[in-house]
């Protein structure tokens, strides 16, 4: 493959979002039953409520690429059940979406949200940055501090624009913090979606 060819496989939206459910993947194994309670970077939202919204977020992805369309309204199937591993949800839904892609040529490109028709790669783009962003949230609450892979960041923060912009971001993330432009990607990725990295472990 050429370098070229290369650097969009690991761009293109599916590509990237695997590389953030890889990175993710080893923040929700570290979380214990005593880990569900604590406060997130998600402003009132504590550890337990952060997985279910990621949760809903990988059936909606699944239910896209497997269908072509994302209903509106879906639920997760763990919500509101204080019985149910939140984490163990999350394992089980990455997986079936990671599946799901072996068959994602059997649809059009372009996924059904409400009205709108987008692209698979603005949809598992989107998808991406919220998963691995996420990721990042699940690390600090579990007191690990892991940042962003270095070329991860880099490939989400050439695409934050075109999926996070101003003028839709305020129902998705918080207002971007300021940031040294020699910050590391990691935390320049954060800081873009709300979160200010300095409250938290740092790159070094």
């Amino acid at each position: 493959m050429t370098e070229t060819g290369e650097t969009a496989r690991q761009t293109d939206g599916v590509g990237l979002l695997e590389r953030a459910i890889g990175y993710a993947f080893p923040a929700v194994e570290a979380v214990t039953p005593e880990c569900l309670a604590c406060p997130t970077p998600c402003r009132s939202w504590d550890l337990r409520m952060l997985l279910h919204h990621v949760n809903d977020s990988l059936a909606a992805l699944y239910e896209g690429m497997d269908t072509g369309r994302v209903g509106l309204g879906l639920a997760a199937d763990d919500d509101g059940d204080p019985t149910t591993d939140p984490a163990q949800t999350f394992r089980e839904r990455a997986a079936r979406l990671l599946g799901a892609w072996t068959g994602v040529e059997r649809h059009e490109p372009l996924i059904a949200i409400a009205d709108l028709s987008l692209t698979k790669s603005i949809v598992t783009g989107a998808g991406a940055i919220e998963i691995a962003v996420h990721g990042w949230d699940i690390s600090q609450a579990c007191g690990h501090h892991r940042p962003l892979p270095y070329e991860l960041a880099v490939d989400l923060l050439k695409i934050c624009p075109l999926v996070v912009p101003d003028n839709a971001r305020h129902s998705l993330f918080a207002a971007p913090i300021t940031m040294s432009a020699f910050a590391c990607p990691s935390d320049r990725l954060v800081a873009f979606l709300g979160r200010d990295p300095s409250a938290y472990g740092r790159c070094v």
